[in-house]
Order: C-alpha cells, then structure tokens, then sequence
C-alpha cells in the first residue's frame, strides 16, 4: 500500500502586496511528526502567491520524501484548495502558472486538497512568518532556525490588522473565481466558548518525595497512599467545580489511577492518550539530579543548554515531547471543542503546555513550579488564540 503524507502550506505578506514568504510542512498521519520544513522569503507579492508558492514548496518536499506516496494537502486559504480541486476557474495570471507546477509535482489523483481553519495551520503559518521576518533582515531562512513545531501555539507575527487585510483580499479573489460566492461580513465574529483543558499533574508515588527522574522509560510506579489521598483531593475540588466533561490520561499507571478515582467522582469514563506520557528519561530514569549531575556531567549541561538534546541512553529531548505534546493537545481540541476535559498528565506535558501557550522559550519550562496533584488550566479559542487562566492550584491539597 501506498504511503500516505501530509502537506500543511501558508503564506503570507505583509502589505498584499508587500514582502511576502512562504511555510510548508510534511507530517507523518500517523504520529503527527514533522518530516520536513520548507520556508522562503520571496520578496514583494501578494498573499495568494505566497500561498501558492508554499503549495509547491511542500509538494517538493513530500515528492522528495517519497515519489510514490499519496498526499493530502492541508491548507486556510479557501481559494487555493478551491482552484486546485478544480472547483473554481484560476483567473488571475500570476496564479496560474503556480497552479500548474503544483499539479505537476504528483500525478493526478494521488493529491487531495482539504480546506482548514487557521487555528490548525499553525505550523506552515509560522515557517512563512519566520521566512518573512529573515527576509527583513536581508537574509532567507534557514531549517536550522526553525522554532515553528515548538512554537505553534504562539500569536502569530502578523498583525490582527495585516491578517484582516489578506483575509479581506483572499474573500475579494475567491469572488472573482467563482461569481455568486457569498462576500465575508466585516463584523467581529462570535468566537463562542472556548475548549478548556484543565490539567492535573498526577498524585505522588514513592519516587516523588525523592525528586528522581520518573518518566515514560522507568518502572511505571504505582501512586503512593500520599498520592492516592492527594487524588481524592483533587476529585472533590473538581466535583465541586462541576465544569469536567470529560476525563482523558496518560498511560501510565500513575495518572491513571489519579484520572479513575477523578471519573469515579463525576460519573464520567477515563480515555487514554499515548501523547500525554511523560518525558523518556532514558539512563537517567530513577536517578535523582544530583546523580545524573555526578555520572553524566556533559550530557547534563548538554541538556540543560538545548531543547533538542535528548537525555543519555536514548532518551526524549523537550523538542520531541512538545511535538506529540502539540499533536495530543490539536487531537484533543478538535474531538472537544467548546467543552471543558480533565487532562491528568506529568509535570513536563503541563508546562509545555502552559509554554506553548505562552509562546515562551523552552528554557521557561525550568521556571516553572508544578508540584504533585496541582492544577492548571489553559483555554483555547476559535480564532487560534490560548489564554493561561490557572498555574499550579494546590488550594485543594491544604
């Protein structure tokens, strides 16, 4: 069978037209894992270009991956993903010779086109603003600057007001190519209730107390009756609450009966989320700081001084985790929009997703407190947009 690939592309410019550049990404549908970055920073052109030329960027880079493979293009720009299903005329003269090189790149059929919102397109959108901001600076982007998978959540570098400026120009093109369209209003829309995820760190276990390194790759230690008290805690302040609609874990043991003993409590069914898991700490799995600081000295400060260093022994790096992380948290927010889920997970999921949040550089997640069984709580809008609205709650556990 066929490999199948994902294509997420944007552009962008600032001005339409103005300096613009463009962002793709291959994705496994699998894993969600970034296969190859594509970015560019094209000079003067408008936004529809740009958005093209991200098209054939991620097409190439998927064809390089593998020729044979089936690919499904995911993109925000209603127009592009019109044109090239074939269900609207291309018009425009610069568009036209873009859309030809796109359909050149894979046979035809082995290409479909998929129209999402923005908030979902965050990955290309940042790939094309990170090409426009070197572009800025006389230089083009290079794969080895690239933040945009650790950094999806962020508000994007264009302005509320450029954005409403391509938006308007995309709505004006789209009518051109197909007569009869309805127009976009200019009003303010409703952006409805957020999806919220409230995040418990799971209760203690007996390495806890010890602060040793207790990840994905270690022993999977039960809770112990400090953290099964602490659990009970929770699930009381969370029933009074009375907001959870639903309760999702990691897999491991710990989080598990931390999340059963909450659903227990609200009448709801636990679901299982592999990208919620905690960080593989590889060698350094039940070894407090001071041991690994005293054993591997390097790899340590390597560690400490990169997000993409991974622990000794083929452990994860922060990059990697924030990755699945990201994937978990967009799954999440698609099946549970609008309501409010219980996410009990382990100390370096919840900061990254408070940092994702933030847009905060991955050394914040080591300014961070998050102590055993406390809550967070993070909101996340239509539009794209994350609101912090809780950090570490342990008021519960007093």
């Amino acid at each position: 069978m066929a490999r199948t690939l994902i294509v997420e592309a944007d552009g962008g410019s600032r001005g339409n037209p103005g300096p613009a550049g463009y962002g793709a990404v291959v994705l496994d549908p699998e894993s969600g894992e970034a296969l190859a970055e594509a970015a560019e920073f094209i000079g003067t052109a408008t936004n529809n270009v740009a958005e093209y030329k991200g098209l054939v960027a991620g097409l190439r880079a998927a064809h390089a991956l593998d020729p044979e493979a089936s690919v499904r293009v995911r993109m925000d720009s209603k127009l592009v993903v019109e044109q090239m299903s074939g269900r609207w005329q291309i018009k425009h003269p610069d568009m036209k010779p873009l859309a030809a090189e796109a359909r050149s790149v894979f046979p035809a059929g082995r290409v479909t086109y998929e129209w999402i919102p923005r908030a979902q397109n965050k990955h290309a959108d940042r790939l094309a603003n990170e090409a426009m901001d070197a572009g800025k600076t006389g230089k083009q982007w290079e794969p080895r600057d690239s933040r945009a998978a650790l950094a999806t959540t962020a508000t994007p570098a264009r302005s509320a007001a450029a954005r409403a400026a391509d938006e308007a120009a995309e709505t004006a093109e789209a009518a051109d190519a197909a007569p009869g369209a309805p127009a976009a209003g200019w009003g303010a829309p409703d952006l409805g209730p957020p999806a919220t995820l409230v995040l418990l760190r799971h209760g203690e276990t007996a390495l806890t107390p010890e602060k040793r390194f207790s990840g994905s790759g270690g022993t999977d230690p039960e809770l112990s009756a400090a953290g099964r008290r602490q659990a009970e805690a929770a699930a009381t302040a969370l029933a009074a609450r009375g907001t959870i609609q639903a309760v999702v874990s990691s897999p491991l043991r710990r989080c598990r009966e931390t999340a059963e003993t909450v659903a227990a409590r609200l009448g709801l069914e636990v679901r299982i989320e592999e990208g919620l898991r905690e960080t593989d700490f590889g060698a350094w799995e039940g070894l407090t700081f001071a041991e690994v600081r005293e054993r591997f000295p390097e790899d340590l400060d390597a560690w400490l001084g990169s997000a993409r260093v991974a622990p000794t022994g083929g452990g994860e790096s922060f990059a990697a985790v924030a990755r699945r992380v990201a994937v978990a948290r967009d799954k999440l927010l698609a099946r549970y929009a609008g309501k409010t889920v219980l996410l009990v997970t382990h100390v370096t999921p919840v900061k990254t997703l408070v940092r994702l949040a933030l847009g905060a550089p991955p050394e914040s997640l080591f300014r961070m407190e998050l102590s055993a069984a406390s809550l967070s709580a993070v909101a996340y809008f239509s539009d794209g947009n994350a609101s912090v609205r809780l950090l570490n709650d342990t008021s519960h556990l007093r």
